[in-house]
């Protein structure tokens, strides 16, 4: 049973019943519902930004991003296993194609570069995963770097593979006056004694000692730049360029079989064993150049002589004996 509420009336001096009237009870009903309601829409949301209530969404989305972690993780993994096969590659291109087509190796220093201080990852900066995210772009991006650097030294390996086999025909790769012709292989590569001054210099070819009128051969493709008797203790003599940094030089003939600007094959007769110039005898000195540097003739007889044969002009070549020139 509800309870009467009074009020006193001082004008009557008594107690009279207080009457509510329906509507501002209907009111105090309807502003409680309001509050009530407000309060818990406010708890909702409260509710909603804390990490003790998840929605079906925020699940969906914690699901998704664990997704994208494990992808992430994956994805780096597999690049793990590329950049290996990379680095083998490299190894490869800098230590066997690039030495055997005598090409300078590719430093880690252009294979590893940055970009510079340009910072390409801000518009991923400022997210929860940002650092995940950043560190495989990087990788992503040098990997992309590493390939094109590797793609282009592979375009010019190919290009030098092409031009191989004019490399190889251009290389000084045959004695210049054959064995059966020779009378002895009179002196070789290094100190010798002067047959003139009877100094100990520097003898910067072979001699070969043959008969006058023995052929000379060519030692590689090349173009005669030389046929003449203008290099002062020479005589007669021929220069091929045989290009590539190779050149070869033919002295003391007695006479020419091409001239300057001709074009000859390795094997070609390019003149005859004399004694001209600066002689003790009929002999062919010969000399072989590397980008300008003289080198030991000897380290490239493998193309028409056998190891036995080698083994034995090598020990002719070494003694300390009287050059011809």
């Amino acid at each position: 049973m509800a309870k009467v509420k009074y009020y006193y009336d001082s004008e009557n001096l008594a107690y009279r019943k207080i009457k509510v009237r329906k509507r501002k009870k209907f009111g105090v009903i309807a502003l409680f519902l309001i509050a009530s309601a407000l309060f818990g829409f406010l708890c909702f949301i409260v509710l909603l930004n804390t990490p003790y209530f998840e929605t079906p969404k925020d699940r969906l989305q914690a699901r998704e991003i664990d997704n994208l972690k494990l992808n992430f993780s994956i994805l780096n993994k597999k690049m793990d296993q590329v950049d290996g096969v990379i680095e083998d590659i490299e190894d490869r291109d800098n230590n066997l194609y690039r030495v055997y087509f005598n090409t300078a190796a590719i430093p880690d220093s252009v294979r590893k570069s940055g970009f510079g201080d340009i910072n390409r990852y801000k518009t991923l900066e400022g997210y929860d995963n940002s650092q995940l995210v950043i560190n495989t772009t990087k990788r992503i991006d040098m990997l992309s770097k590493e390939l094109a650097i590797q793609s282009k030294s592979l375009d010019i390996i190919l290009d030098l593979a092409k031009a191989k086999n004019k490399l190889l025909a251009a290389i000084p790769a045959i004695q210049p006056v054959r064995n059966e012709n020779l009378k002895q292989l009179a002196s070789g590569f290094g100190y010798r004694t002067d047959p003139f001054t009877k100094a100990r210099k520097m003898h910067k070819g072979m001699d070969f000692s043959a008969n006058t009128g023995t052929p000379i051969y060519a030692a590689g493709d090349g173009v005669v730049s030389k046929a003449d008797n203008t290099a002062s203790g020479y005589g007669n003599h021929i220069v091929i360029k045989h290009g590539y940094g190779y050149e070869t030089l033919y002295g003391h003939l007695s006479k020419y079989k091409v001239r300057a600007g001709q074009h000859v094959k390795r094997g070609d007769i390019i003149g005859y064993v004399g004694s001209t110039g600066r002689s003790e005898g009929p002999h062919l000195h010969y000399e072989v150049h590397k980008d300008g540097n003289v080198v030991n003739p000897l380290n490239f007889y493998y193309g028409n002589i056998s190891a036995i044969e080698y083994v034995a002009i090598s020990k002719l070549a070494n003694q300390e004996n009287q050059s011809l020139d």
